[in-house]
């Protein structure tokens, strides 16, 4: 009787090996995929020659404002998912870590996350077409690393939320990766055009 169950023993030790190489190649294919759009993109905005403007939208005075007002809305989705995670990963919300959070919190997580990306599309669409890749200065130059850095993050990290057996480590570190790129694109051209040009729209 002790040998079928040493020899299930092994063979659950085995398949657990597997699943966990398994997934963790799962993550370095979605992080070579998530590279090559983050790089795609450096490489576009850079031998693009940028076209000075771009498609404004109704309601702001120039791309710029547009730009600065629409990356601000994206960082506060950006910190509604950093909450919304901490809440089903039980960080926050004492009452909620034995029974769980309610099942809102979840669709926070789910819609802000979608919003945040549908809100910085026009952003992106005017950093690449009409500014595009810059380095003119150190300001500048993260703001461009961390622009492309945060649609590689994204792609990665829908890449591994299909892989079900994916490691348990990898969601929470592409989202913190995805969110402190967010934090650095914020901080290096929203925050700086309010603190240089004010709150005007």
């Amino acid at each position: 009787m002790t040998r079928p169950t040493g020899l299930r023993a092994a063979g659950a030790h085995a398949a657990g090996v597997r699943a966990r190489s398994g997934g963790a190649g799962a993550v370095l294919v979605a992080a070579a995929a998530g590279s090559l759009v983050a790089v795609g993109l450096g490489a576009y905005g850079r031998w693009h020659e940028p076209a000075a403007a771009a498609v404004n939208v109704a309601g702001f005075s120039s791309g710029v404002a547009a730009k600065a007002w629409l990356g601000t809305i994206a960082f506060v989705l950006a910190l509604g998912q950093l909450w919304s995670a901490a809440a089903l990963h039980g960080r926050v919300g004492r009452r909620w870590r034995a029974a769980g959070p309610p099942l809102w919190v979840g669709a926070v997580h789910r819609w802000s996350g979608r919003a945040a990306v549908l809100v910085t599309v026009p952003v992106a669409v005017h950093c690449l077409y009409a500014l595009g890749f810059q380095d003119g200065s150190p300001r500048v130059l993260l703001h461009s690393l961390a622009g492309c850095f945060v649609y590689g993050a994204f792609v990665t990290k829908m890449l591994v939320l299909q892989r079900p057996r994916s490691p348990g480590w990898s969601l929470p570190l592409l989202g913190g990766a995805l969110f402190t790129a967010v934090t650095a694109v914020w901080l290096s051209s929203s925050l700086w055009f309010f603190s240089t040009s004010g709150l005007s729209t």
